[in-house]
């Protein structure tokens, strides 16, 4: 069985590591304060350390580094990089951490105790009264929520593989991953590491998703209350920007993401919604052949067994201080910075540039799910393809995982190809696949992989992206909504990964359409109830699905 930790695995790694750097090199003099208290008007303290070289006396610009991660005697690395570059650096821990643990609750209070870490810091002697924030995942959605009411002392923010809390972190287009469980346990209650078997115990028993904590010897109390909220309701949407206050945001920001990094469509979202509804939005983007760390630090040469182009080798690490430099010293703006949206084209070693996202791309292919082929004729004859699903056979597994992105076989796994003729010109993808799938099931609910490849010449796949979702919530994240059984019916989707890679002749596209029954994200049985309470024995007869031949899929491309 092979499997690719693609989301959950970017997630319990990308993001957990980010202290486990060497420290600067020990000639550089330092002043670091440690276990600094910063007051908020909470009246909970926040843990703080602030580096200084110690060859600058004068005020200087402040950069902010805030995290719900504390490590050991590393951390203050942080404060150490922008000491190196001349900045006061602060290393900010979420309330709780390294104080009083039973203070802590992720996502909910960045957005006033932020406002308070700068207020004090840019009232400071060692401050110049100006401020700048950067750093990824769960550091890049704190400077969200930051801007939500934007200190004056704020001058930008660099949010790299920002997670966007309950829109793909802990569950991604209403459907749960197992990293919610695991992130607190290992990160953040600092428990003996939960066994990577855990998943696969939890499969093979069927005992409910809510239930995966007993299996630790204790209920998890941010798995549980994640878990409460299946919808993607105000509890979530709270903790991000409102129309009115993306509209407010006036900063200049750089975002920056991956391809394969599992934090991508809400990096994304933000950037879509930022400029929604702020058209005059200063707000450029990057993305490139990046996984989570990638995408917030060093590209990794080797991804996933893909050589990335040598000009996609680039430190996101470097090109944020770079962007610090340009808005808070007037330094050059960052040359890869050619437009709003800057994107590097896998197999033609280029990076190109748009300044919307609505101009990267010049056409759209549309390709209908007609018999096992993907075919751009509309089907005048209407067909479907079946699919049986046994919930209750643990011997088999349905997914899409592979252990690369470029390999030789592809699993089935009890799913259904759908392959395109081969092309008979090259294109480049530019962007986000969309779709409506047709569908008429035998329960009341299913959640649906659906991944993207390009079949090679050689025979060889190539990755490009997957949509995962949960039917009942496709027309509405914050709505459930149970399918009719025996009732035809239309799933859109639309929150796919960004992807850039030009399709050369010879090639052909590849859907992998699947329901997903797998020890890596939750199992949705389909009787109607709550899914995180759903056991084996709700499973009852095998899901039937007939997928028919209306269903379509949209990719965006720019034409060669």
């Amino acid at each position: 069985m092979k499997h690719l930790f693609w989301i959950i695995g970017l997630l319990l790694t990308g993001c957990f590591a980010v202290f486990s750097q060497p420290a600067i090199a020990s000639e550089i003099a330092y002043t670091i304060q440690d276990s600094v208290q910063i007051p908020t008007r909470s009246g909970v303290s926040i843990s703080a350390i602030i580096v200084r070289k110690k060859t600058n006396t004068v005020p200087l610009p402040a950069i902010l580094f805030y995290t719900t991660y504390y490590q050991n005697a590393n951390d203050a690395t942080f404060g150490k990089k922008s000491a190196d570059r001349d900045y006061v650096g602060i290393v900010a821990y979420a309330r709780g951490i390294k104080t009083n643990l039973e203070q802590y609750a992720p996502y909910e209070h960045e957005g006033t105790d932020v406002y308070d870490i700068i207020d004090w810091i840019s009232k400071q002697s060692w401050c110049d009264g100006t401020v700048g924030m950067y750093g990824g995942s769960y550091t890049g959605y704190s400077q969200w929520a930051t801007v939500k009411n934007c200190h004056p002392a704020l001058k930008t923010i660099v949010p790299q593989v920002a997670v966007m809390p309950g829109y793909d972190m802990p569950m991604e287009n209403n459907v749960q991953l197992n990293s919610g469980l695991y992130w607190s346990h290992d990160n953040i209650y600092k428990k003996e590491p939960l066994p990577r078997s855990l998943p696969f115990e939890w499969f093979e028993k069927g005992i409910a998703f809510k239930e995966m904590d007993s299996l630790a010897g204790y209920k998890n109390p941010i798995f549980q209350k994640w878990l409460s909220h299946p919808d993607y309701d105000n509890y979530w949407q709270s903790m991000v920007p409102t129309p009115e206050e993306y509209a407010r945001i006036a900063i200049p920001i750089l975002s920056t993401t991956g391809y394969y990094d599992g934090a991508q469509i809400g990096a994304l979202q933000y950037f879509k919604l930022h400029y929604k509804y702020n058209k005059n939005a200063n707000h450029y983007f990057v993305i490139g052949p990046y996984d989570h760390w990638g995408g917030q630090r060093k590209a990794a040469k080797k991804l996933m067994g893909y050589d990335i182009d040598p000009v996609a080798d680039v430190s996101m690490m470097e090109l944020a201080y770079q962007w610090l430099d340009y808005i808070l010293k007037g330094k050059p703006k960052p040359e890869l910075l050619k437009d709003k949206i800057n994107y590097q084209v896998m197999g033609t070693n280029t990076w190109r540039h748009a300044p919307s996202l609505e101009k990267i791309n010049t056409d759209t292919l549309t390709f209908y799910l007609n018999g096992k082929t993907l075919t751009s004729v509309r089907p005048k004859i209407r067909k479907s393809e079946k699919q049986i699903l046994d919930f209750k056979n643990r011997e088999q597994q349905n997914n899409y995982y592979t252990p690369e992105i470029l390999f030789k076989n592809l699993d089935v796994s009890g799913g259904l190809l759908f392959t395109t003729p081969a092309f008979e010109q090259s294109f480049t993808i530019n962007g986000s696949f969309i779709g409506k799938l047709s569908a008429t099931i035998t329960k009341k609910d299913m959640d649906i992989s659906a991944a993207l490849y390009e079949l090679l010449p050689d025979g060889n796949y190539f990755f490009l992206t997957r949509y995962v979702g949960r039917a009942s919530y496709a027309k509405n994240p914050s709505k459930r909504q149970l399918l009719q059984p025996g009732k035809k019916e239309l799933i859109p989707f639309e929150n796919t990964r960004f992807v850039s890679k030009k399709i050369n002749a010879g090639s052909r596209l590849v859907l992998f359409l699947n329901s997903n029954k797998h020890p890596f994200e939750i199992i949705n049985y389909g009787s109607g109830k709550a899914v995180a309470s759903e056991t084996l024995h709700d499973a009852g007869k095998p899901l039937q699905i007939e997928w028919h031949n209306d269903s379509y899929i949209r990719i965006p491309i720019t034409k060669e």
